[in-house]
């Protein structure tokens, strides 16, 4: 009897980003599958076990932005079922909830020693003004679960900030009711960098060039370099390229990458993102932002000289053997298909 691999899913929300991903897989004849969260439901009796190698978690916080809030939380359940039925997730539970927590997020730099931009947590608009004391202002308000820049507010003054924090609905603390008043970084050289990571490694970094007036810097959706050169459109969502980004290569010193690994062994993600500046004010590191919904630079070839997908897919299919062969052995041993 031929042996019956079981294969990749992947289990995702924002379909426009991983269309590169899926081409690739599909250039290979990869098996695989897509789980989408929009149409997705499971029974606590299911056996996902038995019909997946593994599943890759590609859920985004900001899927309430797109009207699909409602997986959010879902996705959390339906994570530690396939955890508790023994499936291996890449980026799981742990992942997932580091992604999920603004406020988490700056736990775990302030635990680790790393740099962040000083901030307070809230869990009603009315405490912003009062937050705010001893921070240098301008400040920003931003949701405890964002993604894509959502709902991130900069306020120059204590004025504005008192204004909005007395209005009704004058600021958003999102889904969970819980925001973060924080001292926004004036960025050295107008630009942030983002450094990715595959199973846990240093991946690449990429530079983005800022203009001050976004919060949504998604690397995905900058379709341009500095010199002007366009990107492969085929590799950028519809609503691509952000106006006035641009990117490039980063060369990312060895101390950068120890301390991404390190934060991101942490947060218990495998494949992901960093962001961090350099503060003009004082010239220190400030990570801001942990990402375990990773959107690799689009035209990844053109700006970091590979194909950051093809890696990705050369890392699924090993997940996926090593799953199956212990599949295999153990139905061997138990004299299965004889």
């Amino acid at each position: 009897m031929s042996r019956q691999d079981l294969p990749i899913a992947i289990y995702y929300e924002q379909p426009n980003w991983f269309k590169p991903l899926f081409a690739e897989l599909d250039r290979r004849g990869t098996n695989y599958v897509k789980l989408d969260a929009v149409e997705h439901s499971y029974g606590p009796g299911d056996k996902p076990e038995e019909k997946y190698a593994l599943v890759l978690n590609k859920m985004s916080p900001s899927a309430w932005n797109r009207g699909h809030g409602d997986q959010i939380f879902y996705t959390l359940g339906f994570l530690e079922h396939l955890e508790s039925r023994g499936v291996r997730v890449l980026n799981g539970v742990k992942a997932y909830q580091s992604e999920l927590s603004k406020a988490t997020q700056l736990a775990m730099l302030e635990g680790l020693g790393l740099g962040y931009p000083k901030a307070r947590v809230i869990h009603r608009a009315s405490q912003a003004s009062a937050a705010a004391e001893g921070l240098r202002f301008p400040v920003v308000v931003k949701p405890n679960i964002g993604g894509s820049g959502s709902g991130v507010v900069k306020f120059n003054t204590k004025e504005h900030l008192a204004e909005a924090s007395a209005t009704e609905n004058g600021l958003m603390l999102g889904m969970d009711s819980t925001g973060l008043v924080q001292e926004f970084v004036p960025a050295r050289g107008s630009h942030i960098v983002r450094v990715e990571v595959l199973d846990g490694k240093y991946l690449y970094a990429i530079k983005i060039h800022i203009t001050g007036e976004t919060f949504d810097l998604c690397p995905a959706d900058i379709c341009k370099t500095p010199l002007g050169v366009e990107l492969n459109r085929a590799a950028c969502p519809v609503d691509a390229p952000k106006t006035g980004l641009t990117v490039e290569a980063f060369d990312t010193p060895p101390e950068v990458i120890e301390e991404v690994e390190r934060l991101m062994a942490a947060a218990g993600i495998e494949v992901g993102g960093v962001e961090f500046m350099v503060d003009d004010r004082d010239g220190q590191r400030m990570y801001y932002d942990i990402n375990a919904l990773s959107n690799f630079v689009a035209d990844g070839q053109k700006v970091v000289g590979f194909d950051p997908f093809a890696k990705m897919a050369d890392w699924l299919e090993a997940e996926a053997k090593i799953v199956n062969d212990r599949r295999a052995g153990v139905r061997e041993l138990a004299g299965v298909g004889r």
